[in-house]
């Protein structure tokens, strides 16, 4: 699965977990309640009303390894693959059977190795055969790489006996290759590949293709710090239709993060649940987990670090609707189950990290849609890996990736006696049929497509636009380069101008500025003024920067509109401006910098981060921390765009930007917020004078930039470890073997520099939101400690745990009661901002549990070494006494 990275820098963050596991029962709390199964892996589950699950196996349980992917044969049997093992085949009992399944390990073409065949992401059963995409490079364990084999049993005996490798493909891991999916006629395969996977070569390209690939954008790149994506940049992941056979694939859509997979809705349209990048949190270029329309020729915007496009740039698609922070794993459609129409015709995504399943509902707007989302199923912890509709029209999902616990549930509907005959085939819209239509010219030239295609271009529907412009430039330049060159309609004009800048010869540059320039800017709306402003970049970055004139033409063009009155219109202006060294830019942009706020909807989700904190720490706490402290996300925008203003500045002005650097170094975002903070400062500082750079080296905050971004404010010595993934056994053999006369100083530092000190208080000093650690060492043994701290699920006081509400409207939220009457519930959901409570209205609550997650994170001592971790168990202890026996050795 992409999971949500999450340093150790919030390592001891949460040792209340060392009272959550002894303390009594405290006020305020709830009682566990509403539970309907003996089976705790049922009871954690949030099922909407009439639907009812049941937990069939448990494959680690039974050292079958962790499993992330499954289809259903033609004889009902449920196909399975571990994500680093070997595939299994089971027969499952009826609904309500307790029967145990049947599971036997497949042996493929008589192989009879460990791993004969796996590593799969997906499966589907199709065309009496088994299709497997393997996610994997070939090694000693196993021999086959990454691609799509199709795998037969050509002899009747029930076991696959003959396999053929349909396309290999370059690509691993949670990045790599990804689903397989029958096409809505059942005549064909549809794929999924992540960012990692580079797109093989391709029979037809519904939209681009190699030769056409960019980065596009203006903004300044600034790569990750950390190193992410730097394999594919040009086009990231992508979807391909592929024939039975797989003799013939063509790519139908690129520009993703990493979408694991892909599903149909009634009309035949393709969906998607594409992946955050986590590390970007707290930026103005992040994009939420997001639902998108998967249309013929699209193209998403994915690209490496700051380069990722906006969603309104014209020549991507923007979602239909953004998720919030998780990480994606499986998409299915609700077609053929058994349940409630309105269920049937949702999308069901799938997230990993945060244990929900989102049913995605659907309503037609123009030739796309708008889409509503609602927690269906959820748990805590409940990673969830794949998920299929079975043939009793039940809906089985699994749990595991990344050899966590695995699990097969099946969900269904009353007694799932519900109709599941195919649904009346809905009548497409007039706007569908359009886009459809324009669909048909991509990929090669036809003779009408430009008498179809051009009067679309200034169609008021955003997908038809798009469908369009790709239908044009499929066929050949000199057939309407000259139509662009003459429109006179607005609208028209700058899509054909996308067009022509993406497919046209540098050559015919200045034409295309002077007819831009020739439209009345202030008449437009301001998403056709953003498109053409978009316009204006692809011909600058596509066909080269312009000669004085002209370049001083564009400046003059625009300067009375800048500042806009919206941001994201002084985005596309600011990064327009400083590249060609317009006049004034740089005042302005610093004048605005200085000033900037966020839009309250700024990158607004279906599921508020807040709500998201508790139920998984392990990657909850990135989003506590930076919500702790939001960076500015406008500021940061323009002050990347004045990293390559070499001229236009004043000493007055640099001091002002590069102050701004300083403070901006206190914000927290995700992992790589200070890394691209600083690769910034350093890019700004190479264009400043020499002379300066000292002086501006030292006021944007040299001292601090190479800092952990969540370092105390003081100069706290770190672990030097080497750490490791200390076990309870390994831990205490350590610890047994002596804590006394252990270094105090360093102990304390360890407690700092893993903000302990964030949350807790030892001896009058630090944090909240956690219990006071002082008298820890008087209650509990080292032993306690380690077992809470290595093992902190295992244990969970209702006084210090997290509380999960299951409201009435189907919803869930979770976090720490601190007040209740006998209308509200008050809850914190921040351990970095316990200030901050949120009121439940109790008329809103259906039912209550305590959480089976606790607030403090695994692993938290993986950082140190064994002198480390003795000094940190010694002084707490001493419960921060520099006197105590532990160091002095007097009783």
């Amino acid at each position: 699965m992409q999971v949500n990275n999450y340093s150790l820098k919030l390592s001891l963050l949460s040792l209340m977990a060392l009272f959550v596991m002894f303390s009594c029962k405290g006020p305020g709390t709830e009682k566990k309640d509403g539970a309907q199964n003996a089976n705790p892996k049922i009871d954690k589950l949030k099922l909407p009303t009439g639907f009812h699950a049941e937990h069939l196996f448990g494959p680690s349980e039974n050292g079958d390894g962790s499993w992330v992917a499954m289809t259903f044969d033609d004889k009902g049997r449920l196909i399975a693959s571990d994500q680093y093992g070997t595939l299994y085949r089971m027969q499952l009992a009826p609904i309500g059977d307790t029967t145990p399944p049947k599971v036997e390990k497949l042996i493929i073409a008589k192989d009879t190795a460990a791993v004969s065949m796996g590593y799969a992401h997906g499966l589907l059963y199709a065309f009496n055969s088994l299709y497997v995409m393997i996610n994997h490079r070939s090694d000693d364990k196993f021999s086959k790489g990454s691609g799509l084999y199709r795998l037969q049993d050509t002899d009747g005996d029930d076991q696959f006996d003959k396999v053929t490798l349909l396309k290999a493909l370059e690509g691993e891991g949670e990045h790599g290759p990804h689903s397989i999916i029958l096409s809505p006629d059942k005549q064909s395969l549809y794929v999924v590949a992540g960012n990692f996977t580079k797109i093989p070569q391709m029979d037809n390209y519904a939209g681009s293709g190699p030769s056409n690939w960019q980065i596009d954008n203006l903004f300044p790149l600034v790569k990750d710090p950390n190193g992410h994506d730097d394999v594919v940049n040009t086009h990231g992941g992508w979807v391909a239709h592929v024939d039975s056979t797989g003799s013939k694939w063509e790519l139908i859509s690129s520009g993703f993060r990493n979408p694991y997979d892909i599903a149909f809705n009634e009309y035949g349209d393709l969906f998607t649940y594409d992946s955050d990048m986590e590390w970007d949190f707290g930026t103005p270029w992040y994009r939420p987990t997001r639902i998108c329309h998967v249309t013929n020729g699209s193209e998403f915007g994915w690209r490496q670090g700051t380069d990722k496009w906006a969603p309104y740039f014209p020549d991507n698609l923007p979602a239909i609707l953004n998720i919030g922070q998780g990480s994606p794993t499986n998409v299915v459609s609700g077609l053929d189950a058994r349940f409630p129409e309105k269920y049937r015709k949702a999308i069901f995504a799938f997230d990993w990290s945060f244990g929900i399943i989102y049913a995605i509902h659907l309503e037609r707007d123009g030739s796309s849609y708008k889409a509503k989302g609602e927690e269906f199923i959820s748990g805590a912890p409940l990673p969830l890996t794949d998920g299929v509709i079975g043939p009793d029209g039940a809906l089985y999902f699994m749990t595991g990736g990344r050899r966590l616990e695995s699990d097969l549930y099946r969900v269904y509907y009353k007694d799932n006696k519900e109709d599941n005959s195919p649904l009346t085939a809905p009548a497409l819209s007039e706007e569908q049929k359009i886009r459809r239509q324009l669909e048909a010219y991509h990929g090669a030239p036809k003779a009408d497509a430009l008498a179809v295609a051009w009067p679309q271009l200034k169609s008021s529907d955003q997908f038809i636009r798009f469908a369009a412009r790709i239908a044009v430039e499929h066929q050949p330049v000199n057939e309407w380069q000259e139509k662009v060159l003459q429109e006179k309609d607005p609208v028209a004009l700058t899509q054909g101008a996308i067009a022509l800048a993406r497919q046209g010869k540098p050559a015919v540059k200045n034409q295309l500025i002077a007819a831009l320039t020739t439209i009345d800017y202030a008449a437009l709306s301001e998403s056709q003024q953003l498109d053409l402003l978009r316009a204006f970049e692809l011909v600058l970055l596509r066909m080269g920067k312009p000669d004085a004139a002209m370049t001083a033409r564009i400046a003059a063009y625009f300067d009375a509109h800048y500042p806009a009155k919206t941001n994201n219109l002084n985005r596309s202006l600011s990064k327009l401006l400083v590249y060609i060294d317009a006049p004034k830019a740089v005042d302005k942009t610093m004048s605005l910098l200085a000033t900037a706020k966020d839009d309250a909807d700024d990158q607004k989700t279906l599921t508020n981060s807040s709500d998201l904190i508790m139920r998984n720490p392990q990657y909850g706490m990135d989003i506590a921390g930076m919500l702790s402290k939001v960076p500015p996300f406008q500021q940061t925008y323009y002050a990347i765009v004045l990293s390559q203003a070499k001229n236009g500045w004043t000493p007055e002005l640099r001091d002002k930007y590069f102050g701004w650097f300083y403070t901006a170094f206190s914000y927290k975002g995700g992992h790589s917020f200070r890394g691209f903070i600083n690769n910034t400062r350093k890019t700004a500082l190479a264009n400043a004078p020499k002379a300066d750079f000292a002086h501006l080296n030292t006021i944007s905050g040299d001292s601090i930039s190479n800092r952990s971004g969540f370092q105390m404010a003081d100069d706290a010595p770190q672990p030097k470890g080497p750490g490791r993934r200390w076990k309870m056994e390994d831990a205490v053999a350590v610890i047994d073997s002596g804590i006394n006369n252990r270094n105090f100083e360093n102990g304390k530092a360890m407690f700092a520099a893993s903000l302990c000190i964030s949350c807790h208080t030892m001896k009058g000093e630090g944090g909240v939101a956690g219990p006071d650690l002082t008298q820890l060492g008087t209650r509990f043994s080292p032993k306690d400690m380690l077992e809470a701290i290595i093992e902190p699920n295992k244990t969970i006081s209702d006084q210090y745990g997290s509380t999960v509400f299951f409201l009435k409207d189907g919803s869930s939220v979770t976090g720490r009661i601190v007040n209740q009457d006998n209308e509200n519930y008050s809850i914190s959901q921040n351990p970095f901002a316990p200030q901050i409570v949120r009121s439940i209205a109790k008329k809103d609550v259906e039912r209550t549990r305590v959480s089976d997650v606790s607030p403090m994170l695994p692993g938290m001592i993986n950082r140190l070494n064994s002198d480390e971790l003795r000094d940190l168990i010694a002084y707490l202890m001493a419960g921060g006494n520099k006197d105590s026996e532990i160091y002095t050795g007097k009783k």
